[in-house]
């Protein structure tokens, strides 16, 4: 796209520069994910986080994957900016993740103040911004 091209659309959409408009965020959290319990693991996320993720501005889509020998789980959340993504309160969040562990205990017939069995061992963010083709 190029430069007067990238400015006019930055300013229909709103963005003070170009660079802004094509940002794109993506989220990296890091699980433990024991292999007996992967299945629900999937389901749960399923259950609560996706269909909540389905509602926020900016969610473009996530991709799960599995570790079989760290037993660890991997998400990356798309999100349209970093902007977008970081709006959500961390309130709702928290919320979530408590829908996410009820269901979890809920399913094994943990008591509901169980430790998590899935619990968060990294999170971070990638910001990349498309580069033009003809620099």
């Amino acid at each position: 796209m190029n430069r007067a091209l990238a400015v006019l659309l930055a300013m229909l959409l709103g963005f003070s520069s170009p660079a802004m408009a094509m940002d794109v965020a993506i989220e990296q959290l890091r699980l433990q994910v024991p292999s007996a319990h992967r299945t629900l693991w999937l389901q749960a996320e399923a259950r609560t986080w996706q269909p909540w993720l389905e509602q926020q501005e900016g969610f473009k889509n996530r991709s799960l994957y599995w570790d079989p020998d760290r037993e660890e789980g991997v998400l990356l959340i798309h999100w349209a900016s970093r902007a977008q993504w970081k709006a959500i309160p961390e309130a709702e969040v928290v919320r979530v993740q408590a829908l996410f562990e009820a269901d979890v205990n809920q399913a094994l017939n943990r008591p509901a103040n169980a430790a998590p069995l899935f619990p968060l061992l990294t999170e971070g963010e990638l910001v990349l911004q498309e580069l033009p083709t003809n620099p």
